[in-house]
């Protein structure tokens, strides 16, 4: 089993921001996964399917952001999983828009999300999916995470979403290690 969790912030108004890629992705492994992410426990919303012959749990936490781990902690406790079989995804200002990187473990780095499930977990040994989101240019952070894309941009956006999900479900069927020779960078 593994739980894949996509992190964003919750209500219609950050639908389409920066900060909920992560959100967005899980979105879309759920659909085209025939996944139905609705019910709500672990201060989330959560879906349970199947991709390949394995067994998931979509989460969409709905703490906002930076209290993430809050709703992640609740999550592992109960299912009583190996870390190596949670997958999280989320936005990175560090990488550019349109890239995706994976990495099986790591720290926070400057996002907050992460911070708070580390922090929570008290572990940092967990698959990760970063989507690129560009850096902000004359603003400041919390006003850029939270804008939308720019017309631009949001072809690269989807595009690196739907790697996102492919990454997702290649680390499922086959190995983390096979996804990131397939998608890394």
């Amino acid at each position: 089993m593994y739980i894949i969790v996509g992190l964003g912030n919750p209500g219609k108004k950050y639908n389409e921001t920066r900060h909920n890629v992560g959100f967005r992705a899980v979105d879309l492994l759920a659909k085209k996964n025939n996944i139905e992410i609705k019910k709500i426990k672990f201060k989330a919303l959560y879906g349970e399917g199947r991709i390949a012959n394995e067994k998931v749990i979509l989460v969409k936490p709905q703490t906002f952001m930076n209290l993430s781990g809050e709703s992640l902690r609740e999550v592992m406790q109960f299912y009583k999983i190996d870390m190596n079989r949670l997958i999280v995804v989320y936005d990175d200002i560090d990488i550019k828009t349109g890239s995706i990187r994976i990495r099986t473990k790591g720290s926070a780095g400057t996002h907050n999300g992460m911070k708070s499930i580390i922090y929570q977990l008290q572990d940092d040994s967990f698959s990760r999916i970063r989507i690129g989101i560009g850096k902000p240019e004359n603003c400041e952070l919390a006003d850029f995470v939270l804008s939308r894309f720019r017309k631009e941009e949001v072809s690269l956006v989807n595009e690196s979403i739907s790697k996102a999900v492919l990454t997702i479900e290649s680390i499922v069927e086959e190995s983390i290690e096979e996804a990131m020779n397939k998608y890394n960078g």
